[in-house]
């Protein structure tokens, strides 16, 4: 049930009245519900745990991905507060009806997601730290793509998983032989694109149009094959995705090998976030190394 300071949050941000609530799928680490007010439908993540102090990170990055332009759905957040074990935070956001792909639903998506990855800045990470899952994820802005991929995704989950406990001693050998050659296995300065972040197959619902549209991001500036990477990872997208965005933008030379090492920071953060159930698949990357 809708917490009652929530509904009232809601009522008073929207200038509307609570008609009715029903719980949905879709809040993962927190609880959903659509909101039906008498002037309009609402979806509502809310937690009064750790979840809730994501909310208005993911706004931001909901905000940053609509205004990026790159012709994909994506849902306009329309309240945000965060929260503590003590009180309530809570995302609002557009209602999307959902239903069946359309025909051209893949082409759509992988043309959308390169024209997303053309918006760019001067730099790479983000205006605001956010969230991948529930950990925070570190932002600060560089000049150097290996910097940042080092210093601000790597190192941070690897410290975690030690600090976890989830860290096995024998992957630290394969890990600093990484570290060590990411300026040679990365672009030192790639195009800082516009980046989901956290782009799995889950992270795409399909709209009543048949339309992809792009949710629950960790979005930040970065190289664009990043989130390629990511939406390989564990399957679930059509191989006329990856055409249309080849057409789009073709890549450069030297991705698949890039690709495991993007992967790696995702692995490593399931890793923190699941345990050891991650940890074959970190070790099978590592063996690269």
């Amino acid at each position: 049930m809708l917490p009652p300071d929530v509904a009232s949050a809601i009522e008073l941000h929207l200038d509307a009245s609570v008609v009715r609530t029903q719980a949905v799928g879709g809040g993962c680490i927190s609880h959903a519900t659509r909101v039906d007010t008498d002037r309009c439908s609402v979806f509502v993540k809310w937690s009064r745990k750790e979840a809730a102090a994501t909310f208005p990170a993911e706004a931001a990055g909901l905000r940053a991905l609509r205004d990026a332009d790159g012709g994909l759905i994506v849902p306009e957040p329309l309240v945000a507060r965060g929260g503590s074990d003590a009180s309530c935070g809570f995302l609002v956001l557009e209602w999307i009806e959902t239903g069946e792909r359309a025909a051209e639903y893949w082409e759509t998506l992988g043309a959308g997601l390169a024209a997303l990855h053309r918006r760019t800045a001067s730099q790479y990470g983000f205006e605001q730290d956010n969230f991948i899952g529930r950990l925070p994820q570190n932002n600060d802005w560089s000049a150097s793509w290996p910097d940042f991929f080092r210093s601000r995704r790597l190192e941070v989950q690897v410290r975690r998983a030690r600090e976890g406990g989830h860290w096995n001693e024998s992957w630290n050998g394969p890990m600093d032989r990484l570290m060590n050659r990411l300026d040679e296995l990365l672009p030192a300065s790639p195009p800082p694109s516009m980046l989901h972040g956290d782009l799995w197959s889950g992270n795409i619902m399909v709209t009543d149009r048949g339309a992809p549209a792009l949710i629950d991001p960790a979005a930040y500036y970065g190289h664009r094959e990043a989130d390629l990477a990511m939406s390989e990872l564990f399957g679930g997208f059509s191989s006329t995705f990856f055409q249309a965005y080849r057409e789009a933008w073709p890549l450069e030379s030297g991705y698949y090998e890039r690709r495991q090492v993007y992967n790696l920071y995702h692995l490593i953060n399931h890793l923190n976030h699941f345990g050891s159930g991650y940890a074959g698949s970190v070790a099978r990357v590592l063996e690269g190394f």
